[in-house]
């Protein structure tokens, strides 16, 4: 049986462009801007390329009256109570809905999708979004005790879900109490002109929400702008290098996410119909311009050619046209350059040696259309599978075992999404943890939803967008706005005498005899080693004497450290239980040297007896939180509207760069490692680079306390050099840095070439006090979501 048309009807859209002369200003403010005809840029029907409007090109002054719409409007917004902005939320939603038909024909014009999809799929998820979030603006208080909004936020999104990607950045955003800047894609901004519009209609207060259309200029504009405090951007890996490069030392916050190459993984007992299904969805889905789209199908080989047949079968039946009929099931590919990109890609697919195989019908002449097409015989370092097409093209590879189907599957620089399909529960969840996505759907695919977080892991960004974890994201503690006192003399380096004042030499040296060598070494793979520098450095006291002398650690070191925290991997396996022990013991253990230590620390810092024994009891104190918190950062379990859940699993990052403040050497030490240790994280440490020994001496209680080889390496020398060498590391997930500013600053620049997460602080903080010394600020940063959705039932 053969469909026939059935055609959207478009004339209210099209009446209401032609109500706005097809030519539309910012929203600024409040109020749209007058278009001036010379500073816009054409939008065009991706189905027809037929000119749907004219849209102002922002400039520099467009961004400027943005922001200080937004920052004008802030403190009212703020002072609003939790219902009060739980209520602006919730008109929103209502909004959208009552509006859903317009929003989706719109959307389905300006990007070209089928209107299934956004009727469907997107303006639905749009009006959950902000309902959800209303939800949390009314719990705001409650559950997130001590923390507010960044202030301004500035939002870049994609032109592949327009309206889905405003809701994802907005509808947090402004729950948590921040005023926006969004820019919207060149290609898609009409459908968040309507919903700016709609803000006007509702009567949401002038500046909240603003609007500023224009190509990559503009949201340079935004992310330059220096009265913006957060940046929030979902586009293309290359595009998140250059905003993680310019909002580096700036002390705004950012989340990015960017780019995938999603692995489709079918083991041979799946069920073969459902999974030709799920890759229809995966990847032909709004056209496989999707940032998760399960572009790479790795399929076990003794199912291999019959899935390949059963999939050929399917694409001579998918049906491709106008965006506007409710029967086909692909549209058009959003713009001509994008289409000749996908093009380019599928040719070199095939100069590489792959096999191209396409559905034997041809696409419609007019407009941006790309036919479903498949790939077989592809190498896994072919460039098709491993560069993101952003298009309707599936490669596919075989395997013979899980973990050959695994080191498949992880073998990108991505790692946003995956799907995993078998009828055998216990191998999809054993396989699942072991990808390296932050989202996995067993033996379903692209399924999303507001109450469930969604963000990626390596160069596919950091943040993650819905959840708990999602509105995480637009808050920040209270107490960042407010430097805490340092209990040292962070100024100049004091004077070097030639006598040293180690007082346990000067009690051992009872005679003319020369002091025994006790220069520390560092500290890798559970093992004391030689700085391979062959240099030494003098560390000072408090009155500028010898107080000893540490290894001069270098870039070999780092390499060292990094392979030693590899190799220590068990760690991350061991159960919250196990960690929690050993942090317990660890505290046992410092606890008995306790006047030791003490000492140490008056001698190098200049600190009263008093003062250096609160410091090492709080050292010991935060280990004993931290032992507590091991087993009970639980993860969640979401109510996503399917019939499963969505398992969200709190993951270690891996191996974290970890560079220590010079106030309270040892508490600061302590209190950045023991998050990290308790989430299953293992460290390379920089200590105090003014006052390392306490670290030195505090790797002789990590060998009596059971910690594993590689959990902890130690490598003295230049704190910002050395951090800055972990910035730039590949195999270093993550850096935690607390310093200077413009130690921040590099280590932020030099990150963004892998796209690692960083935590960087040069303002201080009063460690003593737990308040912002420990909890769950810290071990929110130890951990990565993932979450797993697992259906249920027949």
């Amino acid at each position: 049986m053969s469909y026939g048309p059935a055609p959207e009807g478009d004339a209210i859209v099209r009446a209401w462009l032609a109500g706005h002369s097809n030519r539309f200003g910012h929203y600024i403010g409040g109020a749209f801007t007058h278009p001036v005809a010379d500073q816009s840029f054409e939008v065009h029907d991706p189905s027809t390329g037929a000119l749907l409007a004219h849209v102002a090109q922002g400039s520099a002054q467009d961004v400027d009256a943005a922001v200080a719409a937004a920052r004008a409007a802030l403190p009212a917004w703020q002072a609003l109570d939790d219902h009060a902005r739980a209520r602006w939320m919730y008109a929103i939603a209502r909004g959208i809905q009552k509006h859903a038909r317009h929003f989706a024909v719109l959307e389905s014009i300006d990007n070209g999708k089928p209107i299934r999809e956004t009727r469907d799929i997107d303006i639905p998820l749009v009006a959950r979004h902000f309902s959800y979030h209303a939800g949390w603006a009314q719990l705001l208080s409650a559950e997130f005790p001590g923390q507010h909004a960044y202030g301004v936020v500035g939002q870049v999104i994609p032109w592949n879900f327009p309206l889905l990607m405003l809701a994802w950045k907005v509808a947090p955003a402004l729950a948590a109490g921040n005023t926006v800047v969004l820019k919207p894609a060149e290609f898609t901004p009409l459908t968040a002109l309507r919903f700016a519009e709609l803000m006007q209609e509702i009567g949401l207060p002038p500046g909240v929400f603003n609007l500023v259309t224009g190509d990559g200029r503009t949201g340079a504009a935004i992310v330059d702008h220096p009265d913006v405090d957060k940046i929030a951007f979902t586009g293309s890996t290359e595009v998140g290098r250059a905003i993680r490069v310019a909002t580096a030392g700036s002390g705004k916050g950012l989340s990015l996410e960017l780019g995938g190459k999603s692995p489709f993984v079918v083991f041979e007992d799946a069920d073969l119909d459902s999974v030709v299904e799920g890759v229809v969805d995966a990847i032909w889905f709004n056209q496989g311009q999707v940032c998760c789209a399960g572009s790479r199908l790795l399929v076990q080989e003794g199912v291999a050619d019959q899935l390949i047949a059963k999939l050929r079968d399917r694409m001579e039946r998918l049906r491709i046209g106008s965006p506007l009929d409710k029967t086909v099931d692909m549209g058009a590919i959003v713009a001509p350059v994008q289409l000749a990109r996908i093009k380019q890609l599928c040719a070199q697919g095939v100069e590489e040696g792959a096999t191209c195989w396409q559905p034997s019908w041809a696409t419609p002449a007019e407009g941006s259309f790309h036919p479903p097409t498949l790939f077989t015989n592809v190498a896994p370092s072919a460039t098709i599978a491993q560069v993101e097409i952003f298009g309707p093209v599936l490669v596919s590879m075989t395997f013979r075992t899980p973990e050959e189907a695994v080191a498949l599957a992880n073998n990108t620089p991505f790692g946003l999404a995956a799907s995993v399909w078998s009828e055998n529960i216990n191998l999809a969840l054993d396989i699942a943890p072991k990808l390296k996505s932050g989202v996995v759907w067993i033996n379903s695919t692209n399924l999303f939803d507001a109450g469930a977080g969604f963000g990626g892991y390596r160069e596919s960004g950091f943040g993650r967008e819905g959840g708990r974890e999602g509105l995480g994201e637009y808050l920040k503690p209270v107490r960042s706005h407010e430097p805490a006192p340092s209990p040292v003399d962070a100024g100049a380096e004091p004077v070097v005498h030639a006598a040293s004042d180690n007082a346990a030499d000067t009690a051992l040296t009872t005679s003319t005899l020369p002091a025994m060598d006790r220069t520390p070494k560092l500290f890798i793979g559970g093992k004391q080693a030689r700085s391979d520098s062959g240099y030494s450095r003098r560390v000072l006291g408090a009155h500028g004497r010898v107080v000893g002398e540490v290894g001069d650690g270098n870039r070999k070191d780092v390499r060292n450290a990094v392979e030693a925290a590899h190799a220590g991997a068990g760690w991350s396996k061991l159960s919250g239980h196990q960690r929690s022990q050993i942090l317990f013991y660890i505290a046992e253990n410092l606890s008995a040297r306790e006047l030791e230590f003490a000492a140490r620390l008056s001698a190098m810092t200049g600190a009263s007896h008093l003062d250096a024994t609160r410091e090492v009891e709080a050292s010991i104190s935060r280990l004993f939180t931290y032992g507590a918190w091991a087993d009970k950062h639980d993860g969640a379990v979401h109510d996503v509207p399917l019939r499963g859940v969505a398992l969200a699993m709190h993951e270690p990052i891996g191996v974290v760069g970890v560079a220590c403040p010079d106030p309270y050497p040892l508490l600061g030490l302590v209190s950045l490692i023991a998050p990290l240790l308790a989430t299953g994280n293992r460290v390379v440490v920089v200590p105090s680079e003014r006052y390392p020994l306490s670290a030195t001496d505090f790797y002789s209680v990590l060998e009596t306390s059971d910690v594993p080889a590689g959990v902890v390496n130690i490598v003295t020398g230049p704190r910002d050099a050395l951090a800055k060498v972990l910035a730039e590391h590949d195999d270093v997930d993550a850096l935690w840095y607390v310093g200077s500013r413009a130690g921040a600053t590099a280590v932020e620049k030099a990150s963004a070439a892998n796209l690692k997460r960083t935590w960087t602080e040069w303002d201080g903080r009063e460690w003593l006090d737990p308040r912002v010394g420990e909890g769950r600020e810290f071990l929110r940063r130890a951990v990565q979501v993932k979450n797993i959705w697992i259906p249920y039932g027949e």
